[in-house]
């Protein structure tokens, strides 16, 4: 896993002077265009919830990610429940339409996601507040507060009016590294349901260049509560981590990954 971000030191002299919010406009264009020469990857995901603590080996191909279940609780599968989730896979390699609805679900997410980014450099006020040290070398550190001229599109783009907090971004590439969002007040919502958030919630989204100027997300911790539909209680606490990437032979489509899957080889093997 990448090493952890540390504590944000006291600020440094900017080395110039800086336009904060054409560098985030650029840092989010560097992101949406990088998508299109992203080579896939094969990670480890640990994800822990209020319920379920996993940890899968994920292999992206073009017809969407493919996972297996290798751990529960920090404890490797085996017997039956590794058995059943062979069969699983087993079962998926079979049914072709049971990935294109994984598929679609993963790029109507990355497309909810892609927009909220491309809002962020008009949606929020910023200001640098000094250089960082950082996994990539150093990082122009910027906190940001809503702009009130702001007129957000949709229900989804609503969050974006309640929220402060910091970006990082490389300096080196110009990539955003490290968000860290607080809620200030209630807000509406809309991502996939429809409800409202509490004030004090968290989001802290962190990526990193893997090699090759190939970046992936590297942490997501999720602390929210509300309600969904207005009625039903809701609260989300998730954190996922990646780690040990390396690059998917050219070619694999998701019967390969499976493949791959069944006989996982290197570090991550068990």
């Amino acid at each position: 896993m990448h090493a952890a971000f540390a504590a944000a030191p006291s600020p440094q002299a900017a080395p110039a002077p800086l336009d904060a919010i054409a560098l985030v406009r650029r840092a989010v264009d560097h992101r949406l265009d990088a998508e299109k020469s992203h080579h896939p990857m094969q990670y480890l995901l640990h994800r822990s919830d209020e319920r379920h603590d996993t940890t899968k080996l994920i292999v992206e191909t073009r017809d969407g990610d493919v996972a297996r279940l290798i751990a529960i609780n920090g404890k490797p599968l085996g017997g039956d429940a590794d058995r059943a989730d062979l069969a699983r896979l087993d079962n998926l390699a079979q049914h072709p339409e049971i990935q294109e609805h994984t598929r679609k679900n993963e790029q109507e997410e990355t497309n909810r996601v892609n927009h909220i980014l491309s809002l962020l450099p008009d949606a929020l006020l910023y200001q640098f507040e000094g250089m960082v040290p950082c996994p990539s070398g150093q990082c122009y550190r910027l906190s940001f507060t809503p702009n009130p001229n702001f007129n957000p599109p949709d229900l989804e783009a609503n969050i974006l009016t309640s929220v402060d907090g910091e970006v990082w971004i490389d300096q080196a590439q110009e990539r955003l590294t490290r968000l860290d969002a607080h809620l200030i007040a209630n807000v509406d919502f809309g991502w996939g349901i429809i409800g409202k958030l509490d004030k004090g919630g968290t989001v802290l989204f962190e990526q990193a260049d893997i090699g090759g100027h190939d970046w992936e997300a590297t942490t997501l911790k999720v602390k929210l509560t509300g309600k969904a539909l207005m009625v039903k209680s809701l609260s989300i606490q998730i954190t996922e981590e990646t780690s040990h990437f390396s690059q998917v032979p050219p070619g694999v489509d998701y019967r390969k990954a499976i493949q791959l899957l069944e006989k996982p080889e290197g570090p991550i093997a068990r």
